[in-house]
């Protein structure tokens, strides 16, 4: 018999990608902006509404969790704790008293791969790197809203987290994810991080999302994510892909954080927003490197060539962004 599948975030980078996956006729979402496909069950209201969370689990068989909020501002400290804590809680307690037999859960690789150093490499047994990510608002709720998951489905339903590095590819209709992107085609990155990234396709994700649900083993994490790059060796491909000239300059490391909290420091005292924020240079000195071959063995986890990523995302911000002006 066909499950009965919940999806939350579906309006999101990800959601949309996932929905493109599933059966819509056997498919709900919980979300305050409708959804893109008029076949499907839709239950209006957020997921901190706790009624509207039990009208959607209500009946459901298993729940794609992905609903969230992506922001490296300080100030959204209490929300996003709401939004991945509390609104996970709530989820989980509903599923619960529903009967829901296995979630899916959205996380981030940076619950667990991000380091001060490129070596080693993190995989999913490698210890919470709490001291990095514990003044990043962002990191700290979502590893927050893993323990808060495992700990209300310890009896049921069964529980597989993924955790994505950062998403490419087309469709961010919110940048979301691909906001960076954006800033280094209209040349508003003006240093080479000294740090490295991991980066990877959303289609491939949401692919791996659906073997998750399928053969993913309850309790385990597994991390998804591409190429281990140095920045500047993604601005120099993404260059390349793009037919724009990046940032070339590059500080050593610790010129280069004095720098950026000293710009981030000046423009808050104007009041102004700055070009480059505290957290996100502090995030740029660091190595999101990670081992994914976890998911490869389990999941079937296969990430396509990384060109073909760098190069759809390029023309999808290109095309939806910033119109014929720019340089193609």
């Amino acid at each position: 018999m066909t499950k009965k599948i919940l999806v939350t975030g579906a309006s999101g980078f990800l959601g949309a990608h996932l929905l493109e996956r599933l059966p819509a006729k056997h498919t709900r979402v919980l979300s305050r902006s409708g959804a893109p496909d008029s076949t499907l069950d839709v239950i209006e209201g957020s997921i901190l509404d706790e009624e509207a969370v039990k009208k959607a689990v209500d009946g459901v068989d298993v729940i794609y969790h992905l609903a969230g909020k992506v922001s490296r501002d300080p100030a959204d400290v209490r929300e996003l704790y709401q939004v991945h804590v509390d609104g996970t809680t709530s989820l989980c307690r509903a599923a619960v008293a529903s009967g829901v037999k296995r979630i899916v859960l959205a996380s981030t690789s940076g619950t667990i791969a991000v380091s001060d150093d490129a070596e080693p490499v993190a995989n999913e047994d490698s210890p919470v790197p709490l001291s990095l990510i514990g003044g990043w608002p962002y990191y700290t709720s979502k590893l927050y809203q893993e323990e808060a998951a495992t700990a209300e489905c310890a009896s049921g339903p069964e529980l597989v987290t993924l955790n994505p590095s950062l998403l490419l590819g087309p469709g961010d209709r919110r940048l979301s994810s691909t906001e960076d992107v954006l800033k280094f085609l209209a040349g508003e990155i003006p240093v080479v991080p000294p740090g490295g990234i991991n980066f990877v396709d959303v289609r491939d994700v949401a692919e791996t999302f659906v073997r998750a649900m399928e053969v993913g083993r309850s309790g385990e994490r597994y991390l998804l994510g591409g190429p281990n790059w140095t920045f500047a060796i993604f601005f120099e491909r993404l260059g390349r892909s793009s037919r724009v000239k990046g940032p070339r300059l590059k500080l050593p490391s610790s010129v280069y954080l004095f720098a950026g909290r000293t710009v981030d420091a000046l423009y808050r005292h104007w009041d102004k927003v700055p070009l480059v924020d505290r957290v996100s240079v502090e995030m740029g000195q660091r190595f999101w490197y990670l081992d994914a071959s976890k998911a490869h063995r389990e999941l079937g986890f296969d990430p396509r060539d990384p060109y073909e990523t760098l190069n759809e995302t390029v023309a999808y911000i290109r095309r939806e962004f910033l119109g014929d002006g720019v340089r193609r």
